[in-house]
């Protein structure tokens, strides 16, 4: 994966972007993207992929005009046109595919397909999303893996944790990163999707890892009842990081878009 820089009217955008066939625009979640990243690589032997970062993630420039939901809507329909793209597959996972959701649903005739992996972006009393802020770095393995030891590796991957100058380097990227992805997940996540699902009318497909103790299951039957037509796919021995955990499954069911 090759990263590059487009403009868009408010500020530069950083994305990955590699392989061939159709056109595919992957939306990351809160933890944001490394170079890389394993579910990348195996989208792009599917896919011709675009993997814009959010402003403020990674090395990418800071944009203090997106402040609410609406904002982070429209911003992912400017880099869309930044591309030069028309009617891409539409691909997010957690925070991302709530962003996913809400491009679909604002602008419904620019999207016919649409991947949803354990977005965010509804609320169910009965079953409380963890808060992502006041959770502490070793608790986020049992949260996002099926296997937990396996998840703490891959998250510590590349991490230098033993070297005082990586680690502030880190915790600054972090607060940066979690700073931008606040304006739409503090202090819940939900801006309220669930009022305009119904605008939705893209081909869409539901990933839901079986294990998944961030979004429960409970989400994804929300999710597939409120767009019409939606498809829910399961993935068996996977959490919330089932891209991670099983991406040839995750592939496999974005192949029925």
């Amino acid at each position: 994966m090759e990263l590059k820089t487009i403009q868009t009217p408010q500020v530069p955008v950083r994305y990955f972007e590699g392989g061939s066939g159709a056109a595919l625009v992957y939306l990351h979640g809160a933890g944001g993207l490394r170079a890389g990243d394993k579910f990348l690589a195996a989208l792009a032997g599917r896919y011709h992929v675009f993997a814009p970062l959010l402003p403020g993630y990674g090395d990418s420039e800071e944009c203090p005009a997106l402040r609410d939901m609406l904002d982070f809507t429209l911003h992912g329909w400017d880099v869309v046109d930044a591309l030069g793209l028309t009617d891409p597959i539409l691909l997010g996972h957690s925070m991302g595919g709530m962003i996913a959701a809400e491009m679909a649903a604002v602008a419904p005739r620019q999207v016919s397909r649409l991947g949803l992996i354990a977005p965010v972006g509804l609320w169910l009393d009965e079953h409380p999303i963890p808060d992502l802020f006041s959770l502490m770095p070793y608790e986020y393995p049992q949260m996002l893996f099926h296997d937990v030891a396996a998840g703490t590796a891959l998250l510590t991957t590349g991490m230098a944790l033993d070297d005082p100058e990586w680690l502030k380097g880190f915790l600054v990227t972090n607060a940066r990163q979690l700073g931008m992805a606040g304006k739409i997940l503090f202090p819940i996540p939900e801006r309220g999707l669930a009022q305009r699902l119904y605008r939705i009318t893209a081909r869409t497909v539901l990933i839901w890892g079986a294990s998944d103790r961030f979004t429960v299951s409970d989400y994804g039957q929300a999710f597939r009842a409120g767009i019409t037509g939606a498809e829910l796919v399961t993935i068996p021995e996977a959490g919330h990081m089932a891209i991670w955990e099983r991406p040839e499954r995750v592939l496999a069911a974005l192949a029925r878009l």
